[in-house]
């Protein structure tokens, strides 16, 4: 009977062991860093790029577009880390002609970019395993000119 319980147990110790093995997550050998994202086929705007897998929140955004005026804040949540979508948007913006400005990271992110006559603020709001993208565009604002010297 000792003998029995004996056997018992320590299969089910190996039982136990082995499964645990094939829980654990397996490592990319090949991979070297965060994996890559690629952009949506489809876009609300054209020319602002979002990774594929990210959902647009209708219920947090909005847009509006008048004569050549845009402004909008479109959300959109995916399972993403902050530094992948970083490296995404570094990346691809560029690839739609607007200019990285700067990177502020303080446990939110923010991506400032621009171009002719708009600005584009992306902020990455880390959420337990998931990442929010807020994009916020609109008008750069206008500066006005200070008038020439005083004609004497």
């Amino acid at each position: 009977m000792k003998r029995g319980i004996l056997v018992f147990t320590l299969l089910y110790f190996c039982f136990f062991i082995l499964s645990g093995c094939v829980l654990m997550p397996k490592k990319d050998k090949g991979a070297q860093g965060p994996a890559l994202l690629e952009p949506q086929a489809i876009l609300k705007f054209g020319d602002i790029p979002v990774p594929t897998g990210f959902k647009l929140l209708p219920q947090s955004s909005y847009s509006f577009e008048s004569a050549g005026l845009r402004v909008c804040v479109l959300k959109y949540q995916g399972k993403a880390g902050p530094d992948q979508v970083i490296n995404f948007y570094r990346e691809q913006m560029p690839m739609y002609n607007w200019n990285l400005l700067n990177i502020v990271e303080y446990g939110d992110r923010l991506l400032n970019f621009d171009r002719d006559n708009e600005t584009c603020i992306i902020s990455l709001l880390p959420k337990w395993k998931s990442t929010v993208i807020t994009i916020s565009v609109g008008p750069k604002p206008q500066i006005p000119k200070k008038p020439g010297k005083p004609v004497k």
